[in-house]
């Protein structure tokens, strides 16, 4: 699912539906360079007001716009700044703890950054996650191209980039993570039904330390090395002999290990740098460049793998990833191949705002003008994220199929009338308030639109399979197999019992498709408690 949107607005609106079913979030936010654009200025110290006047959303008369979304308010924060860091902060601070809430409760969260804000990020983390809850900071070697230009060839070259790890819960308490498979081991062997491996039995030296004359003892007669001793006790090894599990072979000891005594696999550790394993964002740009077939002015893509590891590592197959930060759709695009190299069923978030192209980035217009979209990223990734599914698609060779489909859904005014207290306190200014409101439905509103809003009200997911049939929409919820009906074109009698017949766990109706039948409305909400089911009229 792809949301264009500013991400603050969008978490808002995802909370009552998603709200601990995100098992793992990856963001990459803006670094605060002090030269790039500063596009989400949250200013806390004003009015709901003050500040939605500022940036855009209303007009002087207070009354919102529809190209409001922080028109006219992106501005760079710069260095000099006295609120340089707290202008950052307080833009990640409320959009950590809406992401908080989404997380599961085996849910983890990575947040890339760099230098320039590292450190209060650790601060801003213990102070939302906890800091019982830092699992780590990983390291990947984002860039290989050394400055070379006057004089910063002979200072410090920095390379690294970071990020953040927390969970919901502490490391100690989270469930074991994902490992790759270093070995399987074979059991070719078979004794009294049982499968088998043979392996000989170490020995290490008796000296310092580690020195015990207990562990030097015959084994069918045989003896360790000189100056050497078993690496099992001597309890064990009776035990080995009196079940014929030991032998002797060439002065050596060997025994006998089923595959119903230990876990046929080893696994590599999970180390959390990534540096000679991932790629650089040269990579991540390559990739890009690869799906377009043209230069695309992304210059700090993230590298496929990077993300690839992560979803590998600390997802389930079947689990729900958020990235509200989207980019280009580097995280989309990993999560598809997460499935295809895992048979896994993993869906994805993603929030970009549509931020406009900088005049200045003349590979991004013309690959925009080329494909026929608007100029902005949030355009772009799209397009990303088709292209990434139909090469996907285009590469399987045994006739297996995948989804990659994604819905798109961009952040609009409600399609239901506002109520406006009248700033007159007189009868006429609120009789005609309430005149207005009448009708409490938006005359442009499209019924779909009016769909979507009404599930995320009633904490329905926006990928619950929706059909429409007789003029009714039905809407299966996932998560508990329970169908909703929305009337949003027509009522009738004869619809209400059709729609009881699929035996919904609530229907919701507008109000103004009664057309003032009070009958039909009553008659309405006494069958639909009479059949048990819950009924709105909105």
């Amino acid at each position: 699912m792809f949301i264009e949107a500013e991400n603050l607005e969008a978490l808002k609106i995802l909370q009552k539906s998603y709200a601990g079913s995100v098992k793992m979030i990856y963001i990459d936010p803006p670094y605060n360079t002090g030269s790039d654009s500063f596009i989400y200025p949250d200013k806390f110290s004003e009015s709901r007001k003050e500040y939605a006047r500022r940036v855009g959303d209303t007009d002087d008369a207070d009354y919102l716009k529809r190209d409001g979304v922080f028109q006219g308010a992106w501005r760079k924060n710069g260095k000099d700044s006295g609120h340089y860091h707290s202008n950052w902060l307080s833009m990640m601070l409320p959009r950590l703890h809406l992401a908080k809430t989404l997380l599961r409760e085996d849910g983890v969260i990575f947040i890339s950054i760099d230098d320039n804000e590292q450190a209060q990020l650790k601060l801003l983390c213990d102070e939302v996650f906890g800091a019982e809850n830092f699992y780590g900071m990983a390291s990947w070697i984002a860039t290989t191209k050394a400055m070379n230009a006057g004089s910063a060839k002979f200072k410090t070259q920095k390379s690294d980039e970071y990020i953040y790890i927390y969970g919901r819960v502490s490391l100690q308490e989270h469930e074991p993570f994902r490992l790759e498979v270093k070995e399987e081991k074979e059991y070719p062997l078979m004794k009294n039904g049982r499968k088998y491996r043979v392996e000989e039995i170490q020995q290490r030296k008796n000296t310092g330390i580690k020195r015990s004359e207990k562990m030097v003892f015959p084994i069918l007669g045989t003896y360790p090395r000189s100056g050497n001793r078993w690496t099992i006790g001597n309890d064990t090894a009776k035990e080995l002999e009196l079940a014929g599990d030991v032998f002797i072979k060439n002065n050596t000891a060997w025994r006998h290990i089923y595959a119903d005594e230990e876990v046929s696999e080893s696994h590599y550790p999970l180390w959390i740098n990534f540096s000679d394993t991932v790629g650089t964002s040269e990579v991540g740009k390559a990739t890009v460049f690869d799906l377009f077939k043209q230069e695309h002015g992304f210059e700090t893509v993230k590298p496929l793998e990077l993300i690839e590891k992560l979803i590998f590592h600390f997802t389930d197959d079947d689990s729900l990833i958020l990235d509200f930060f989207a980019g280009s759709g580097t995280t989309a695009q990993a999560v598809m191949n997460t499935n295809i190299a895992t048979e896994g069923k993993r869906k994805f978030i993603t929030i970009q705002l549509p931020e406009p192209i900088k005049e200045d980035n003349k590979e991004a217009i013309e690959l925009c003008n080329s494909l026929k979209i608007e100029q902005n990223i949030a355009e772009i990734a799209k397009e990303r994220i088709r292209r990434a599914g139909r090469q996907i698609s285009d590469g399987l060779q045994d006739g297996s199929e995948i989804d990659t489909g994604f819905k798109v859904f961009k952040l609009a005014e409600s399609g239901f009338k506002q109520w406006r207290q009248p700033e007159q306190s007189d009868t006429e200014a609120l009789q005609r308030e309430l005149s207005l409101n009448i009708d409490s439905v938006l005359s442009e509103t499209s019924s779909e639109n009016l769909l979507y809003e009404l599930m995320l009200r009633m904490g329905l997911k926006l990928t619950c399979k929706v059909s429409f049939s007789d003029d009714v929409y039905f809407v299966e919820d996932g998560d508990t197999g329970g169908l909703y009906a929305f009337l949003l074109e027509r009522v009738n009698q004869s619809l209400i019992d059709a729609v009881l017949e699929k035996q919904p766990v609530k229907v919701a109706a507008l109000d103004r498709l009664f057309e003032g039948d009070d009958a039909l409305k009553s008659n309405t909400v006494l069958q639909m408690k009479d059949a048990g089911v819950m009924f709105e009229c909105v």
